[in-house]
């Protein structure tokens, strides 16, 4: 009997203590965010819209701490670096990050903690994952693949702009793809017979002046590099293509919103959205380097009329027809 009773006694002792490894019922989730502000285009509530959709809730199951990489910061990995590790001295369960810069910011200050990337342009071009398929390491997410749509974005503006024989190229020499990416314009350029004028904008700034100094340059139309802080800017820079009456294309559809003529890329807002389904899958024990990077599989061609007929342009039926939204 006495047998019997230490074995009963020992089976609800094994009951009752927590199962080493496993998460205590109730735990709240911390969740480390490092990018634009909630003014920058609705893409922090497409993320936590995301997570609603996934049963989290902020102050409940979860909690996020946000460190908002604005304007200024936008291009300066080092400052972008500050914030990444005050976030990991929070323990974070799962970094989410937005671009390529505040990816390679997180990345520099932990190799443990599962980062997700939300909108990186190239991965693997900026060193972020091994491969798409197989991103090793801590980092996984969504990738924009930016460089590949500039020969796109280039022959979809000569297609609205036909006249436009000289084009300006404005590239943040910040951006760790941008001397890709140029690379990328003048071998599309090249094939459609158009010359470019690449100018260097690295601040807000130097947007005015950059669209100041192109129509005397005799430049037709601009193509805008991706890139956090135009992105930060597109209303401005949407006011200044106007002012210089110079129609220019985009890899957000934002700008379009804000009054660019058109754009053509795959959608932010999406991308921020799915970012929330690895942030979950992370939760729920996957590991980053088994998380193939997403690539996106839906572009949107988006085309401002109200702006068009300010040009004076007439947007041919063909490229109309092929536009996923039309703003009148």
């Amino acid at each position: 009997m006495r047998r019997i009773g230490l074995v009963v006694l020992l089976a609800v002792i094994l009951a009752w203590e927590p199962t080493s490894g496993a998460q205590p019922e109730g735990k709240t989730r911390v969740i480390g965010f490092l990018g634009p502000p909630p003014s920058a285009g609705g893409l922090v509530q497409a993320f936590q819209q995301g997570l609603r959709d996934l049963g989290y809730v902020e102050g409940q199951n979860i909690r996020v701490e946000y460190r908002y990489t604005d304007a200024p910061l936008q291009g300066d990995i080092d400052r972008m670096a500050q914030l990444a590790a005050e976030l990991v001295r929070l323990k974070p369960d799962v970094l989410v990050v937005s671009i390529t810069e505040a990816a390679l910011a997180a990345k520099s200050v932990t190799r443990t903690i599962p980062i997700v990337m939300a909108n990186a342009a190239d991965p693997v071009a900026a060193g972020l994952v091994s491969s798409l398929a197989h991103p090793g390491g801590n980092i996984t997410g969504l990738a924009r693949l930016a460089p590949e749509l500039v020969g796109k974005n280039l022959e979809l503006l000569k297609e609205a702009v036909p006249e436009a024989t000289r084009i300006g190229v404005l590239a943040n020499p910040r951006n760790p793809l941008s001397d890709a990416m140029v690379k990328d314009a003048r071998n599309a350029a090249r094939s459609l017979g158009v010359q470019l004028k690449v100018i260097a904008v690295r601040t807000p700034a130097e947007l005015e002046k950059a669209f100041s100094t192109l129509p005397s340059d005799r430049v037709g139309a601009v193509l805008l590099f991706p890139d956090g802080t135009f992105y930060l800017n597109r209303t401005h820079i949407a006011a200044l293509a106007l002012r210089y009456r110079l129609p220019a294309i985009f890899q957000n559809r934002e700008f379009v919103d804000a009054g660019g003529l058109l754009s053509y890329a795959p959608s932010s807002a999406s991308n921020y959205r799915r970012a929330a389904m690895y942030v979950d899958k992370i939760l729920k024990g996957a590991k980053p380097a088994d998380l193939p990077v997403e690539q996106p599989t839906k572009f949107e061609l988006v085309i401002n009329l109200k702006t068009a007929k300010v040009f004076g342009l007439t947007i041919p039926q063909s490229l109309l027809l092929r536009a996923d939204q039309v703003i009148e």
